[in-house]
């Protein structure tokens, strides 16, 4: 028998990462920097894995009223943020520049996924549901990170670049 309350949660992740997926490639298609062009294409594609995961458990919920024992590696994005972050990436974004205005949305994106995917490994019994949240919390959670060090590292250039601290 399914639970409504795991149904609901499957559809608001897979809506929230189909979201995240479309806003980061339409950003990465816009964007004029080669270097920026990649960290978004790579940010789609990583939501993509996200999907394919999701998209697996909710077939599997829907047929055996059950979620999949988690299949993936753990610490999936740990190399991610060392893998993008670049001084290339860093000079190319500019604090007034459009793709700087994206990596604010993605924050909020990314935090509003972190709760989502928290708040139900924390609810549910089920253990291969929570471990499929708290896989997701904690690859959101290396995404969100990673864009607020990238945002304060463009702020602090751009506050160098323009002589905004105090004489």
């Amino acid at each position: 028998m399914t639970d409504p309350a795991a149904l609901e949660i499957l559809k608001n992740a897979l809506l929230l990462e189909r979201r995240g997926q479309a806003f980061y490639a339409k950003v990465a298609e816009q964007a004029s920097s080669p270097a920026v062009k990649d960290f978004f294409g790579l940010m789609a594609d990583e939501e993509g894995r996200h999907i394919d995961a999701l998209s697996d458990q909710y077939r599997a919920y829907l047929r055996q009223g059950a979620f999949l024992e988690l299949d993936t590696p753990d610490g999936a994005s740990a190399g991610f943020a060392t893998s993008v972050l670049s001084d290339r990436l860093r000079r190319e974004i500019s604090a007034a520049d459009f793709e700087a205005a994206a990596i604010g949305a993605a924050m909020m994106m990314e935090r509003d996924a972190v709760r989502l995917y928290g708040d139900r490994a924390r609810a549910t019994a089920d253990p291969d549901e929570r471990a499929l949240y708290e896989w997701l919390a904690t690859w959101e959670a290396g995404h969100l990170e990673f864009l607020a060090r990238v945002e304060r590292e463009v702020t602090e250039s751009v506050w160098n670049d323009n002589r905004f601290w105090p004489m």
